[in-house]
């Protein structure tokens, strides 16, 4: 338990060091990791009854080849791709914005250390040197939040992908 409230002031001091912008990183990186999460769920426990549904749903088409067939499969497909690719889009907003609002946290602390710059003319080492490391801690924090991010959203793509690509092969015209 003691660990926990250790974690939970590490936490803190580190979002206060890094500034308001670190807060929306954090909200940011629980938003992105609960998408990546429900992708993960979605294709391990949930997609083989939507294949099956699909697939009982071509088979009680009783005219494959006609063009009302290849249309039903096409519609059949189109619904499981959407489904497949759910939130997929959302994921990599969250990857490109984390960085992006690292860099805003940057620019902020940078903005902080030329204030001081100029109240103090330059004499101020410690000052300066506060509003240096408020100004890379964000840009760590957007860095660190897009790059596993970003592994996980390649390894989810590639899923759906091939998932996609079973459904069409499954959906055969006899």
């Amino acid at each position: 338990m003691a660990f926990l409230f250790g974690l939970q002031d590490t936490l803190l001091d580190f979002f206060e060091k890094g500034g308001g912008v670190v807060v929306f990183i954090g909200f940011l990186i629980i938003l992105m990791w609960s998408f990546i999460l429900e992708r993960f769920w979605y294709f391990k426990y949930i997609h083989s009854d939507v294949e099956k549904d699909i697939q009982n749903a071509w088979r009680d088409i009783p005219d494959h080849k006609s063009w009302s067939g290849h249309q039903i499969r096409s519609m059949l497909i189109s619904k499981a791709n959407v489904k497949i690719s759910s939130n997929l889009e959302y994921i990599r907003v969250a990857i490109v914005l984390a960085p992006l609002l690292g860099l805003l946290g940057t620019i902020l602390g940078m903005i902080e250390v030329f204030h001081i710059l100029a109240v103090t003319g330059g004499g101020d080492a410690k000052a300066m040197a506060g509003g240096v490391a408020k100004s890379t801690i964000p840009a760590m924090a957007g860095l660190m939040a897009a790059i596993p991010a970003t592994f996980a959203s390649r390894i989810l793509e590639e899923k759906a992908k091939k998932q996609s690509d079973l459904l069409q092969e499954h959906l055969t015209f006899e």
